[in-house]
């Protein structure tokens, strides 16, 4: 067989084999396609998901936004201070012969605290009530004596301003005397004792403190943008971390007449019943003022979705989901008030945020019972 003979058959037989080849190709291509519009068929009329995979609902917890009565409210922390407050201290130099209270007791005013040695003050007092009387036979002798020219009128002066002198002197020593025994200036409660039964104490030395507890005063501070809503006999709600579920309540006796230049703020202070002595002076207290009422939309602080320095909530419309920016305004415990982008009604996610992109499909699911007992009945939660 000559060369091109053999060169003739190998270019057939390649044609051949490249068609068959070219064949081949188109077929599986052919059936690749037919399987693809098979497989999309079903899913016809469905949202895909990002992989063609139709996409689940969403499960979330909805809240209706509520059209309430909000209470407006300033809150503020203040230092509790006894009605009465002092410490007691000693007028004269001298030592304690008796202790006549033990501490913590409730004492009556005038009741005696603590008696000091007065033996030097009774025996000046007896000195002054010796001459005082002297003084007064004299001066009732020269009376007599004046009528009858016998003295002349400032020999009689002279006796008078000595027996005046003398029941001065009589009142001062009286006086030293009674400041031996220490008594209570008003009714309260003595503190702690300081002095002992023959201490040695002088004018100035504390004896123990002595409140009056049955009224505690509260001192806060408010802004100067809310001097207008402070005045005299608003009712405040106290509570103190000692006593966490208690409130207290008083109202405000008294407003500062000046601002404060360094903290544009006003001295504001209230009087809190306390007839069972919970309070004690020194307490921190936060402090809450009710400044009127207004109509207000509320929604639970779960539905806010803060982003980039704004606010968003999820409304549920239709079975999807709509994002909408919102406007705050006070807050209460559990619930915050929107001020623009929410209508009585809405039903906002609480539940499920985090999971949620705008136009995205959404299905409603019951909240848990902590949730249903804070604001609405089982079952309550239902498709808009």
């Amino acid at each position: 067989m000559s060369d091109t003979t053999r060169k003739v058959l190998l270019g057939a037989v390649a044609g051949a084999l490249l068609v068959l080849f070219y064949t081949h190709v188109m077929k599986e291509r052919s059936k690749r396609d037919g399987g693809a519009q098979t497989a999309a068929a079903p899913a016809a009329g469905r949202p895909a998901g990002p992989s063609g995979f139709s996409q689940r609902p969403v499960g979330v917890v909805v809240a209706p936004v509520r059209a309430e009565r909000l209470a407006l409210e300033i809150e503020a922390l203040g230092t509790a201070r006894a009605n009465e407050s002092v410490e007691i201290t000693a007028k004269v130099a001298n030592p304690v012969t008796a202790v006549r209270f033990t501490e913590g007791q409730r004492v009556r005013r005038g009741e005696v605290l603590v008696e000091l040695d007065g033996a030097q003050e009774r025996a000046e007092l007896a000195v002054a009530e010796a001459a005082l009387v002297e003084s007064r036979r004299q001066y009732e002798r020269s009376r007599e004596l004046y009528d009858t020219r016998v003295l002349s009128e400032s020999q009689i002066e002279q006796i008078e301003a000595t027996f005046k002198g003398n029941e001065a002197r009589v009142a001062a020593a009286r006086a030293r005397l009674a400041d031996t025994v220490v008594r209570a200036p008003f009714d309260g409660r003595v503190g702690l004792r300081r002095v002992s039964v023959g201490s040695l104490i002088s004018p100035g030395t504390v004896i123990t403190t002595l409140d009056d507890t049955s009224i505690i005063k509260l001192d806060f501070s408010v802004p100067e943008s809310y001097v207008s809503a402070v005045r005299p006999g608003l009712a405040i709600r106290a509570r103190s971390v000692a006593f966490a579920d208690t409130d207290f309540e008083g109202k405000v006796s008294s407003v500062d007449t000046r601002v404060d230049p360094s903290t544009r703020s006003v001295t504001v202070r209230a009087e809190l019943p306390n007839p069972t002595g919970q309070l004690k002076p020194g307490m921190f207290l936060t402090v809450r003022l009710a400044r009127g009422t207004v109509d207000a939309l509320l929604v639970p602080e779960e539905a806010l979705v803060p982003e980039q320095g704004d606010v968003y909530v999820y409304v549920v419309t239709d079975g999807t989901a709509d994002k909408r920016l919102v406007r705050l305004g006070e807050r209460r415990v559990g619930d915050v008030q929107v001020l623009e982008g929410l209508v009585a009604g809405d039903m906002v996610v609480t539940e499920g945020t985090q999971k949620l992109r705008p136009g995205v499909a959404v299905a409603i699911q019951e909240a848990p019972p902590a949730i249903r007992q804070a604001g609405e009945p089982a079952g309550a939660a239902a498709t808009p």
